[in-house]
C-alpha cells in the first residue's frame, strides 16, 4: 500500500473497536440478566422435536452428571449444579452475538455470580474434547459433566433411531463418542460402557420412557466400539486386534486399551506369531468336528496307553497355562496372561508335528479333540483370536 498500510489499519481498527463496543454492551446487559432467567428462557427453545426441549435437556444432563460423578471422583452437587448451569448461556446476549463463546461464556458468568471455581471450570470446559486437537478435561467435576452432556447427545439420537449413515453425521454423534473415549481413557475412568449409558438410557423422551437393556444399547456400544477402533488405529494398533478383545463382551475401556496393547506386543513376538498359527490350525479342526456333532467335553486324560509324549506334555502346560492365566486377569496384568500363553507355543508345535489328532481309535481321537478345546479355551480367555489377521 502507498500509504504503508495505515488505512487499512485504521478500518479494521474501527471494525474491531465496533465489535469490542459491542462485546462490552452485551457483558454488561447479561449480569442484569442471571441464570435462572436464561435457564426459563431455554423452556421456549427446541433441541429436537423428538427429544424435547433444551431445558429438558439440561434436566436429563443434571441427572446424569449426578449418576457418573461417583465413578469420576467428582461431588455429584456440584456435578448436577454445573450441568444445570451449563446450556444457560445459550440464552444470553453475549452468545448470541458470539455463538462461538458457548460454555465460555458460561464459565465467566458462573464466576462472576460466585459459584465455585470447580462449578464455573466444567460450565466453561463441558464441551470439551470438540476435537482430535482438543484438550480433554481433568477436573472430576468437569469430566462428571462433560462425559453426561455427550452420552445424553449420543443415546437420545440411537433412542429415536437417527444414527450416522456413510459420511453423514448430521448431529456430530462419532465426536461426541469419540469425546467420551477420551474423557475415559485419559482420565483413567474404570467403569463399563454399560454402566454409564444406563442411567442416560432410563429417561423420558418425546414422553416416552426408553430403557437401558433395549436395542439402541446394543448398537450404541457396538458405535462406541468402531470409533476406539479408529482411534487406535491412528496410534498404531491394528483394528482386528481391537475386535478380537471387543468380542469378549468387556465394555471397560481402559482394560481394553491394556489388552489391546499387551496383545499387540506380543503378536509382534515369534512365540506370538507362532501361536496364532498353532492356534488357527486347532481352531480349524474343531470347527470341521463341530459340523459333524457336538465337540467331546470332559477333562483330558494323561497316563493313557501309547499316549505320545507331546500330548501329554501339551495337557500339562494347558492345565499350568489356564491357572496363570487366570492369575494375571485377575490382577489385570495382560503381559503376564500373554507370557502364560507364550510357553503353551512350543508344546502346541510338538504335538501338531508328533501327533495324529484323527485317530482311528476312538477314545485317542475324543481325549486330543478335548485337548485342543482346552488349548482354544485358555487363548480364549485373553482374546477372540479368531479374528486375528495372519
Amino acid at each position: 500500500a502507498t500509504d504503508g498500510g495505515q488505512a487499512l489499519a485504521a478500518g479494521n481498527s474501527r471494525v474491531l473497536s465496533a465489535r469490542l463496543n459491542d462485546a462490552r454492551f452485551f457483558w454488561d446487559e447479561d449480569q442484569k440478566v442471571g441464570f435462572e432467567a436464561w435457564n426459563d428462557k431455554l423452556k421456549g427453545v427446541t433441541f429436537h422435536a423428538k427429544l424435547g426441549t433444551l431445558a429438558e435437556r439440561v434436566d436429563r444432563i443434571a441427572a446424569l452428571a449426578r449418576e457418573i460423578a461417583p465413578l469420576v471422583g467428582a461431588d455429584a452437587d456440584q456435578a448436577e449444579q454445573s450441568a444445570r448451569l451449563s446450556k444457560a448461556d445459550l440464552a444470553s446476549g453475549m452468545v448470541s452475538e458470539f455463538p462461538e463463546l458457548q460454555g465460555i461464556m458460561g464459565g465467566y458468568y458462573a464466576r462472576l455470580a460466585g459459584y465455585p471455581d470447580a462449578v464455573a471450570d466444567a460450565v466453561r470446559d463441558h464441551y470439551k474434547p470438540q476435537g482430535p486437537g482438543d484438550s480433554v478435561p481433568t477436573a472430576p467435576v468437569t469430566v462428571a459433566v462433560a462425559i453426561a452432556e455427550k452420552l445424553d447427545t449420543l443415546v437420545g439420537f440411537f433412542a429415536i433411531d437417527e444414527k450416522p449413515t456413510g459420511s453423514r453425521d448430521p448431529y456430530a454423534l462419532r465426536r461426541a463418542a469419540l469425546g467420551v473415549i477420551r474423557l475415559v481413557l485419559e482420565n483413567g475412568v474404570r467403569a463399563p460402557l454399560t454402566k454409564v449409558i444406563h442411567p442416560a438410557g432410563v429417561m423420558i423422551v418425546a414422553g416416552q420412557k426408553l430403557s437401558g437393556e433395549t436395542q439402541y444399547t446394543a448398537d450404541l456400544l457396538s458405535f462406541f466400539a468402531d470409533r476406539l477402533t479408529v482411534l487406535l488405529r491412528d496410534q498404531g494398533q491394528r483394528h482386528d486386534l481391537v475386535a478380537a478383545v471387543f468380542a469378549l463382551g468387556d465394555d471397560d475401556l481402559v482394560r481394553i486399551v491394556r489388552r489391546v496393547e499387551a496383545l499387540a506386543a506380543f503378536l509382534a513376538t515369534d512365540d506370538g506369531a507362532n501361536l496364532l498359527a498353532g492356534y488357527k490350525r486347532a481352531s480349524n479342526i474343531l470347527k470341521a468336528e463341530e459340523k459333524k456333532g457336538p465337540l467331546p467335553e470332559g477333562a483330558v486324560a494323561t497316563g493313557l496307553a501309547n499316549q505320545p509324549a507331546e500330548e501329554t506334555a501339551l495337557a500339562f502346560a494347558a492345565a499350568a497355562a489356564s491357572t496363570a492365566v487366570d492369575a494375571a486377569l485377575e490382577t489385570e496384568d495382560f503381559a503376564a496372561a500373554m507370557t502364560a500363553l507364550a510357553a503353551l507355543r512350543g508344546p502346541v508345535d510338538a504335538f501338531f508335528t508328533g501327533v495324529m489328532v484323527n485317530s482311528d481309535v476312538a477314545e485317542e481321537r475324543e481325549n486330543r479333540l478335548k485337548l485342543l478345546g482346552q488349548v482354544r479355551g485358555v487363548m480364549g480367555r485373553v482374546a477372540d483370536f479368531g479374528q486375528i489377521a495372519g
